[in-house]
C-alpha cells in the first residue's frame, strides 16, 4: 500500500518527533510512503531574524496564507529545502529509513503557473488585488523519480515549493501539495498529521465522515482545519481511496489512524 503523509509545520517545531519517527519506521515495513512537509512557523522565525518582516493576508474564503516576494521565497526556499528537509532525512536516518530529501524544483517533481493577482481581505473586511509575488498553484506532477525511488525502497521527503514557467521557485501549499501528490502518485491513503485530534464539530471529534457530509459543514471547520479538508477532497476526487486527518503528536499516530483508532476519516462515500 502507498500511503502520502503530510506532516504539519507545528509537529516540527522542536524538530521531528521521535515517535512519528519510531512510528514511521514500523509502517515503512509493510508500507511504501512519500512525505511532505510544512515548516511555516521557522520560515516566519529565521526571516524575522534576517530583518525581513513577514506578512500574511486573508482570502476571500478564510484561507490565510504568506504573502511570498522575491526576498520571501529565497528565505523560504532556504529554511524548507536547506535546513528543515535535512532535518528530517537525518531524524528518519538515524532510524535506519533510507530517506532521500527532495522539494518539487528537483527534476520538476512539482510545476506550477505563477499567480499574477490575489484577492486579499483587510480587517475591515474589504477586498482589493495584489500583485501574486511567487505563490504557486500546482500545474503537474512529475511521478518518474519518486516511482523510480520509492521501487528501490527509499522514503522521499518533499518540501512544497514548486518550479515556475520562468524557472523561478514558487511557494505552494503544503497540504494541497500533499493531496495532489497523492493522486498523481495513485495513493492508497493520504495522512495529514496535524496537532490537533482531528476533525472537530460542536466539540468533538468525528471519526468518520462522507465526503458529500463534509462540503455541507465547512463554513463552520476553522481556517486551519479548512485547508486540509479542502486538499482532503481534492485527493478523493483525484482516486485516492481515504483520506486520514489525525494528531502527528501522540503515539503511534500513523499506526492507530490507518486502523482508524484516532483521527477522522473521510471518504468519497
Amino acid at each position: 500500500m502507498l500511503l502520502v503523509i503530510k506532516m504539519g509545520g507545528s509537529i516540527l517545531k522542536e524538530g521531528a518527533s521521535n515517535e512519528l519517527v519510531t512510528d514511521l519506521k514500523e509502517v515503512t515495513k509493510e508500507h511504501s510512503v512519500v512525505l511532505v512537509h510544512g515548516g511555516g512557523v521557522e520560515v516566519t522565525e529565521i526571516a524575522s531574524k534576517l530583518g525581513k518582516e513577514q506578512k500574511f493576508i486573508m482570502s476571500p474564503e478564510g484561507f490565510r496564507s504568506r504573502y511570498t516576494d522575491k526576498e520571501t521565497v529565497e528565505i523560504y526556499t532556504m529554511v524548507m529545502a536547506g535546513k528543515l528537509n535535512k532535518q528530517i532525512v537525518l531524524a528518519l536516518q538515524a532510524q535506519g529509513i533510507n530517506a532521500v530529501g527532495l522539494s518539487g524544483l528537483d527534476s520538476g517533481i512539482l510545476r506550477a503557473e505563477r499567480k499574477t493577482k490575489l484577492v486579499a481581505v483587510d480587517e475591515r473586511g474589504r477586498k482589493k488585488v495584489i500583485d501574486g509575488g511567487y505563490t504557486g498553484k500546482i500545474t503537474q506532477v512529475n511521478t518518474i523519480l519518486l516511482n523510480l525511488l520509492l521501487g528501490a525502497n527509499f522514503l522521499p521527503i518533499v518540501t512544497p515549493i514548486a518550479l515556475s514557467s520562468e524557472c523561478d521557485p514558487l511557494n505552494v501549499d503544503g497540504d494541497r501539495t500533499a493531496a495532489i501528490l497523492a493522486g498523481a502518485l495513485r495513493a492508497d491513503k493520504l495522512i495529514l498529521l496535524t496537532d490537533v485530534e482531528g476533525l472537530i464539530l460542536r466539540g468533538e471529534r468525528v471519526p468518520k465522515i462522507a465526503a458529500a457530509e463534509v462540503k455541507k459543514v465547512l463554513p463552520k471547520i476553522g481556517g486551519g482545519m479548512s485547508t486540509k479538508v479542502h486538499a482532503g477532497l481534492e485527493a478523493l476526487t483525484q482516486g485516492v481511496k481515504e483520506v486520514l486527518v489525525t494528531s502527528g503528536t501522540i503515539k503511534h499516530p500513523i499506526t492507530l489512524a490507518l486502523n482508524h483508532k484516532v483521527g477522522t476519516v473521510i471518504t468519497s462515500e
